[in-house]
């Protein structure tokens, strides 16, 4: 490998061809002239604008992203919350460490029909917005103390202790110097939580109500009724490029906060 380096580097183009090949065709395909999803007749666009008159579309995209502002919101403030407990030792803190990990192996079919039980049957909770909401929040709550505690246990504890000594009040400390430097994880946390439930569709389709459909189970919905509609794939070309967008924005975003961090630190140093 070593005489030969070429290799690792085909090795790895193969590996994001077989990734990327069939999204990057789906987007050429959104952009052909006749329906057919095979063979590139010519260029147009008159999906996307056939997609964009489809009032059905369009609410329930409103429904999905207000679904996925509200979950991010809530999980992140209570996962966030979770992470600073989880911080310091208490009895039984491994346990419920564990029980916060499980959303994040068990199967998605299950935590489906476990939310609906629950939340229909014994809680009461109507199919619609309520139940997708509580649902989401629960399976993203997850992934925030994942991200938020793994920026949290490798914070410097005597950052915040010189604060307390110079005169600064919990909060202030709080404010000024602990919630900058967890503000990366935070930001990556909301953004996993936001696309978890932009992008759900197995445990939605189990929560989903009359006039509460989201964007994923239409989709879902419409490509098992029809078929794969040029229609479809334009919407699905549209859901990718937002995702990669709010992924390569919250990158940046860490970056940036980690490099002026890093410099601040230099400066005082």
């Amino acid at each position: 490998m070593n005489r030969r380096p070429w290799v690792l580097g085909l090795v790895v183009a193969l590996v994001f061809l077989f990734l990327y090949a069939p999204i990057a065709w789906l987007a050429l395909a959104s952009f052909n002239s006749s329906r057919s999803l095979s063979r590139i007749s010519g260029f147009s666009t008159q999906w996307y604008a056939e997609l964009f008159d489809d009032t059905r579309v369009l609410e329930s995209l409103e429904l999905t992203l207000e679904l996925a502002l509200a979950s991010a919101a809530i999980s992140t403030v209570i996962g966030t919350l979770a992470a600073f407990g989880l911080r310091r030792a208490f009895p039984g803190r491994g346990l419920w460490t564990v029980l916060l990990s499980l959303p994040l192996v068990v199967p998605e079919v299950v935590m489906g029909v476990a939310m609906l039980g629950f939340f229909v049957k014994l809680a009461g909770i109507p199919l619609g917005f309520g139940a997708l909401l509580f649902a989401h929040v629960a399976f993203s709550l997850s992934f925030v103390v994942v991200v938020v505690r793994s920026r949290v246990s490798g914070m410097d504890a005597r950052l915040e202790e010189a604060a307390a000594d110079l005169g600064a009040s919990p909060w202030t400390a709080f404010r000024t110097v602990t919630l900058p430097l967890v503000a990366p994880a935070v930001v990556a946390g909301a953004a996993f939580a936001f696309l978890l439930s932009f992008d759900d569709v197995v445990i939605s389709s189990y929560l989903t109500g009359v006039g509460s459909t989201t964007l994923p189970v239409f989709v879902y919905a419409q490509a098992s009724k029809r078929g794969i509609s040029p229609e479809i794939v334009a919407l699905s070309t549209l859901m990718v490029t937002a995702t990669a967008l709010l992924l390569i924005i919250g990158v940046v975003v860490a970056s940036w906060r980690a490099r002026k961090v890093g410099s601040t630190a230099q400066l005082v140093g």
